[in-house]
Formats: C-alpha cells, sequence, structure tokens
C-alpha cells in the first residue's frame, strides 16, 4: 500500500473516531429515560437543531445520490434545489412551529402520536397503521445511509460493499446507544461544519482544474450538450409541473419523522424562525456546492458515465482522490461515512420511537425496550442495504415520497385542527401509500416527482370523504373520534 493512501487511511479513521467522540460526549447530560432518548428533553439549541437538520435530510442523499443525479443530467438538475427549497421553506414557515405547539400542548414526544384525533379514545388502529408504514420506510431509508455509507468505503479501500454496510450498522448502533438523538445531533452538526468546508474546497480545486464557469459548460457540451442545457425541452407535461412536483417534494419533509422530531427538541416553539434562518443560510450553499461537484466530476473524470448508474454516485469519492490532498481526502470522507451513519441512527431513532411510542404503547416507558428496538430496526435497515439492487438515489427518493403522500397530508389536517375521524384518516394513509407507489412505477415518475400527484390523490380522498359527511343528517365527523 502506498504512502499516500496510508494517509488518507490515518485521517479517514482519526477523523470518524472524532466524529464519535463529539456523539459520546453528548452524552454526559443525558439521563436514562425514554424523553431523553427520543426528543433530548426538549433542550435543543436552534443553531443545533438547524444544522442537524441539514445533515439529517441530505447526507447520503446529497453525497452520493444528488452529485451523481447532477453527473448524469447536467446542469437541470438545479431545478431540484430551487424546487426542493422552495418546498422545504414552506414546511419551516408554516408547519414545524405549529408541530412543535402541538407536541407540547399534548406531551406527545412521537411525531406520530400527533395523527390521532385530538379527542379520539386510545390510538386504535390509525397511529399504529402510521407506526408500521414509517418503520418499514424509514428502515428502507436508513439503508441506503448504510449503502452510500458503503459507496465511500469501497471508493477508499476497495471493501465489499456488505463490509461497509456491517461496519456502518454497528456505528449507527453505538450512537444511538451513547446518547440517543442528542448524540446524533451533535454529530450531525460536527460533520456539517467539517463537510461544509471540505466541499467548497473540493469544489474550488475542480474550478482552477476545469478554468472556470465558461470551460466548464463548454467541456458538458462536448461530453453531450444537454449536460450544459440549463431548461432541457423534452419534459412531457411541461417545466411548469416538473418543478411543481419538485417543490412538493421538499414540501414532503412533513412526512419525514426523522427530520420533524428535531423541531420537537429545540427548546420552545418561539425558537422555530430562529432555527429557520440558520438552517437556510447553511443548506442552500451546500445544495449547490453538491451540484457543482456533479458538474465538475461529469467534466473532470467523464469516463465515470461509461459503466453504470452506481458508478457515477461514486462522482464525490473519485473526484476528491482525483484534486484532493491525501490529508483532506481522508477529511472529507470520514465526514462523508459518519454523516452518513448520523442521518440512518435518526431514521432508526424514529422507527424505535413509532414502535415503542405507537405500535406498542405498553412500551412507552420503558427505557430498556427502546434499547431493544433500536437494535431490531438497525438489523432490518442493514438487511435492506445489503440485498437491495436500487441505487442509494433511488431508494431515498422512494422512501421519501411514500412518507410524504401518506403521513405528511394527515398530519397538516390534524396540527391545524381541521375535522377527521380515525377511519378518514387510515384511509388517507392507503391512499398516499397506493398512488405514490404506483406514479413511482409508472413511465411518467421521471416527469413529474411522486409527491405532487401523491399528496393531490390523499387532499382529494379527504376532501371526498368529509363533504359525505357534511351531507349526513347534521352528525359530527367520526362521532366522538373527531375534533
Amino acid at each position: 500500500m502506498s504512502q499516500e493512501r496510508w494517509i488518507v487511511i490515518a485521517t479517514f479513521f482519526v477523523s470518524l473516531l472524532g466524529f464519535a467522540a463529539v456523539g459520546v460526549l453528548s452524552s454526559v447530560r443525558k439521563r436514562a429515560t425514554t424523553r431523553d432518548y427520543l426528543i433530548a428533553g426538549r433542550g435543543v439549541r436552534p443553531w443545533l437543531v438547524a444544522l442537524s437538520a441539514v445533515a439529517t435530510m441530505n447526507s447520503g442523499f446529497m453525497f452520493i445520490g444528488m452529485i451523481g443525479f447532477t453527473y448524469r443530467d447536467g446542469l437541470s438538475s438545479a431545478w431540484m434545489l430551487v424546487g426542493w427549497t422552495i418546498g422545504d421553506f414552506l414546511a419551516w414557515r408554516f408547519v414545524y412551529r405549529r408541530l412543535r405547539e402541538t407536541s407540547q400542548a399534548r406531551d406527545e414526544i412521537s411525531v406520530l402520536a400527533l395523527l390521532r384525533p385530538r379527542y379520539a379514545l386510545g390510538r386504535r388502529i390509525l397511529v399504529p397503521l402510521a407506526g408500521l408504514l414509517t418503520i418499514f420506510y424509514l428502515a428502507m431509508y436508513a439503508g441506503a445511509q448504510l449503502k452510500a455509507g458503503s459507496v465511500a468505503l469501497h471508493s477508499i479501500f476497495g471493501m465489499p460493499s456488505g463490509a461497509g454496510a456491517i461496519i456502518g450498522a454497528a456505528i449507527v448502533v453505538v450512537y444511538c446507544f451513547s446518547g440517543g438523538i442528542r448524540a446524533s445531533i451533535w454529530t450531525d452538526a460536527a460533520q456539517s461544519i467539517v463537510m461544509m468546508g471540505s466541499m467548497l474546497i473540493l469544489v474550488v480545486v475542480a474550478a482552477t482544474h476545469v478554468g472556470g464557469p465558461s470551460a466548464l459548460l463548454a467541456r458538458l457540451e462536448a461530453i453531450d450538450p444537454a449536460l450544459a442545457e440549463l431548461m432541457p425541452s423534452d419534459y412531457r407535461f411541461g417545466f411548469v409541473l416538473y418543478l411543481l412536483g419538485m417543490i412538493f417534494g421538499g414540501f414532503g419533509v412533513i412526512g419525514q419523522p426523522h427530520i420533524l422530531i428535531r423541531s420537537l427538541c429545540i427548546e420552545n416553539a418561539a425558537q422555530i424562525d430562529r432555527a429557520r434562518v440558520y438552517y437556510f443560510l447553511w443548506l442552500i450553499p451546500f445544495y449547490a456546492m453538491t451540484i457543482g461537484v456533479g458538474l465538475h466530476a461529469r467534466a473532470l473524470l467523464p469516463e465515470l458515465g461509461q459503466a453504470s448508474e452506481s458508478a457515477s454516485e461514486q462522482a464525490l469519492t473519485a473526484l476528491s482522490l482525483d484534486l484532493l490532498p491525501d490529508i483532506l481526502v481522508g477529511l472529507m470522507l470520514a465526514g462523508l461515512f459518519s454523516a452518513t451513519m448520523s442521518t440512518a441512527d435518526s431514521q432508526v431513532i424514529a422507527c424505535t420511537s413509532a414502535l415503542t411510542q405507537d405500535v406498542r404503547p405498553r412500551w412507552k416507558h420503558s427505557y430498556t425496550a427502546s434499547k431493544a428496538m433500536t437494535i431490531i430496526v438497525a438489523l432490518l435497515a442493514l438487511g435492506i442495504a445489503l440485498f437491495s439492487t436500487d441505487g442509494v438515489f433511488r431508494l431515498v427518493l422512494d422512501a421519501w415520497a411514500v412518507l410524504s403522500c401518506a403521513i405528511g397530508p394527515l398530519l397538516v389536517i390534524s396540527i391545524f385542527h381541521l375535522p377527521y375521524s380515525q377511519w378518514m384518516g387510515v384511509v388517507m394513509l392507503l391512499v398516499g401509500v397506493v398512488v405514490s407507489n404506483t406514479w413511482a412505477a409508472s413511465p411518467f415518475a421521471s416527469e413529474i416527482y411522486v409527491n405532487l400527484p401523491g399528496m393531490a390523490a390523499v387532499v382529494a380522498a379527504y376532501l371526498a370523504m368529509l363533504s359525505i359527511q357534511l351531507r349526513r343528517r347534521g352528525a359530527p365527523i367520526g362521532g366522538r373520534s373527531a375534533h
């Protein structure tokens, strides 16, 4: 093994230990309670919530999936940044604060528990069904993170992908056990800072090699003219519907319990506005840099595109190894790997919450049950990472879409105190799952992102059921189960 590779390996493991130490040290303030394990005792500062939300929302999706998507599609991938950011902003502006207030008012530490109609007796079927749905798709999402970490280890050390996923699953359990969501939040923040700096350096170095924006566009046009087009003309339903689909994609954060749970951790609802400012000041430049990395990787390493879609998802690691000093390569790839693991542990904790708080509420106050369920969910995510044939980008988008469509609209209806019954909620969940999966398998999926037709179908189902209820002879909606 060359001396240069030893420097990469040493820096990688030293940095990885540093990130792990941040998580372990954060556990000094932990308490052995489910409330602290799942929402950090509602004592997290706004800037920490913001950086953690950025890292949790993006990690493997950005570092592996989005960069690979840009590598394949070129400049037009920027519209995903535009649409996704608009939708995400709308969620922060209109949903997050009310979510935090509702959680406090109902004294709930689970996002899914808020799906239960306010005056319903018990949990009946709606919340447990939403919990099972969340466990399956968030485990898929977590499996995508383990797979993304495996890509990094394979690129650096040539490890079999299965080995990387197993190592990642072990790290996830350590993160969870060391301090629950508190450890995840602190390691997220550390990784966000390191990755922002590393990505900036990589983009600047790559731009220097290429010769600036004009030279970059010229290289992309020489490879494939479509790569340099900001507005491709081949949208089957037109650009407006394409962009609207991306906006709904970003708004789909309202259906992601592992991200929403961070708003429940903040000290008080009034601080959501400050966290939102920090979040977008960090997110937008970082998102833009992932697009920059993807474009420069395509210009400098066009041979990756001749292999396969999975090869394009190695664009970040390949470009780093090609351009950066070895010590920065190790630091960046450690940040990438650790960020994917930290996101996976957020998803595992969200699944643990769904199991212990929503599916089996008799375990609601059992700290031991929470730990046991964490191991079970981590093993489920590992199985998906090992045996799924889909790439990181596809796994993330599929899981995101189903959770967005099935849970998001119902959660908004609940926290805004609109009328609905348990069974109306069940129908909405099922419509969201069926329509999102059907659209994702259709030839239209690449033209309009799933969230637009999926959420529209769920809202239409709700309005239809509400209209039927209102036509009855003055009966309250859902009887005692309604608001």
